[in-house]
């Protein structure tokens, strides 16, 4: 099975209706999977320990037509726990903080530590692919390393473990496709 998995959104409706495009015409047959972040919390880090709104649209950039581009299922990132809190309210609890599919898991980026040059400090995961956002940068990890990758060229994955950030849809426009069977990974960056 395929799958195309983009994160970090961040509510930006052009930038996600300019990949979810690029999907389509790419690899129309994927199942389009979120990696988190798919809101924008309008409440910073800091302040949202003590903030309390009542109204998710002021603690969130939030739009109908960016809800309609939400058609498929997705982790829960660390804006919309954030959002959540601020709140007081529940939307974001049905998105699980994890998804396994076909050899790999899938998380937000937010549960482990990383180093000061946002280099992740990925956990062991089973099955041992791990496919995750948070910092905005796409990259593929063995072994605490960045390894080299062009973007639209597959990169064949060993049977070892690895970790592939998918990017970031937000200003960059990335994605990830996953192909279960052939064992690969091609970064995609939509126009």
């Amino acid at each position: 099975m395929k799958y195309a998995l983009l994160g970090d959104l961040h509510s930006s409706i052009e930038d996600t209706k300019e990949v979810l495009a690029h999907i389509m015409r790419h690899a129309p047959d994927a199942k389009v999977v979120g990696l988190g972040d798919l809101f924008e919390c309008t409440v910073g880090k800091k302040k949202a320990s003590v903030v309390r709104l009542s109204k998710i649209e002021e603690a969130a950039v939030w739009s109908n037509e960016f809800l309609s581009l939400l058609t498929f299922p997705s982790v829960r990132g660390n804006q919309e726990e954030r959002i959540m809190m601020v709140t007081g309210r529940d939307d974001f609890n049905h998105l699980p903080e994890k998804i396994v599919i076909d050899g790999a898991v899938l998380l937000h980026g937010h549960q482990w530590k990383w180093t000061k040059e946002w280099i992740p400090v990925l956990p062991k995961t089973e099955p041992p692919l791990l496919f995750f956002g948070h910092s905005h940068e796409a990259g593929l990890y063995r072994k605490g390393r960045r390894l080299p990758f062009s973007y639209g060229v597959p990169v064949y994955l060993k049977k070892k473990r690895y970790g592939i950030n998918a990017g970031a849809v937000w200003g960059a426009r990335e994605w990830v496709l996953y192909d279960a069977a052939a064992r690969t990974v091609t970064f995609m960056k939509a126009p």
